[in-house]
């Protein structure tokens, strides 16, 4: 029985951190996860031995273990047996899709040593938790402006998700019970949804306010008028103070975005106004500034 060394397989090395080898894991596991490699045995078979080695490094206790014996893990007889053992399963997936079943062989003596299988003697089973699935959703900004219900196809299965407004970009959930099947009766995994939120607003977003340039006629910062807006919340009519200096900012409390699970209370709405030069002046355009000039004895 040969050694299998996890930190090859993980692509890490034994000074690796906790973070390192959750984020190596779910890299390679995606790579390799047999949805993306159809009727490709050897990924089928590298995905295998990516989990198992998550499965022993990712776990503090099974990781000091593993690091003791080293290759002397045919000494299996000073590990706890498997059925003395309190496990879940907490394998995460970067997909959405099938779950994989890894109990049928492909894994190495020493990783069913720690977990009881293919002995032929009698373990007592844990039951252990379902794999985690992690997915992807992307949507608009507009679409996290108010609260929606959206219905998603996750392994097959059709669930129905109340999206909260005031998401941020970026930002995970968790849908209980919508994982892997549990073993031995365990509990079904939790699927992760992390959200991309795409603007496709005029507008930049900071938690729940609002920032944007607005454009204004010269002759409207100088003599003052109105000019109007649209905002996500419908148009809105806006009073320019005469003699507005550019780079002018002004707050319409508010109006900004709304804040996550709160959808009663908003931020507010940062207006920069840009005061826009008139091009292609008339020669009676240019006479009257000329007028202007020498009025103001410049």
């Amino acid at each position: 029985m040969d050694f299998i060394d996890y930190y090859k397989i993980l692509e890490l090395d034994k000074n690796a951190t906790e973070s390192d080898i959750k984020k190596a894991y779910r890299k390679l596991a995606r790579k390799y996860h047999p949805d993306l490699n159809p009727n490709d045995e050897a990924a089928k078979k590298k995905f295998q031995q990516i989990n198992e080695a998550n499965e022993v490094l990712g776990d503090p206790a099974k990781r000091k273990k593993y690091d003791q014996y080293g290759k002397d893990w045919k000494n299996a007889e000073h590990f706890e047996r498997a059925g003395t053992q309190q496990r879940q399963y907490t394998g995460n997936a970067d997909w959405q899709g099938r779950a994989e079943s890894f109990g049928e062989g492909g894994f190495s003596d020493f990783f069913e040593s720690l977990f009881g299988g293919g002995s032929g003697r009698r373990r007592r089973q844990s039951a252990f938790k379902g794999q985690d699935f992690t997915a992807e959703m992307q949507l608009r900004l507009t679409d996290v402006y108010r609260t929606k219900k959206q219905t998603v196809t996750v392994n097959g299965e059709n669930i129905r998700l109340t999206i909260p407004a005031g998401l941020e970009n970026g930002q995970t959930i968790k849908i209980s019970g919508y994982g892997s099947p549990g073993m031995n009766g365990g509990p079904k995994g939790d699927l992760y949804i992390t959200f991309n939120i795409i603007n496709d607003t005029r507008f930049r977003r900071e938690g729940s306010n609002l920032y944007t340039d607005v454009d204004i006629p010269l002759y409207t910062a100088v003599l003052g008028g109105e000019i109007t807006l649209d905002t996500l919340d419908g148009k809105v009519r806006l009073k320019i103070a005469p003699a507005t200096q550019n780079d002018t900012k002004v707050k319409l409390k508010g109006k900004g975005f709304p804040v996550y699970k709160s959808e009663t209370e908003f931020g507010d709405l940062y207006l920069t106004y840009k005061v826009k030069i008139p091009e292609h002046l008339s020669i009676r355009e240019k006479e009257l500034f000329l007028e202007l000039k020498k009025l103001r004895g410049l």
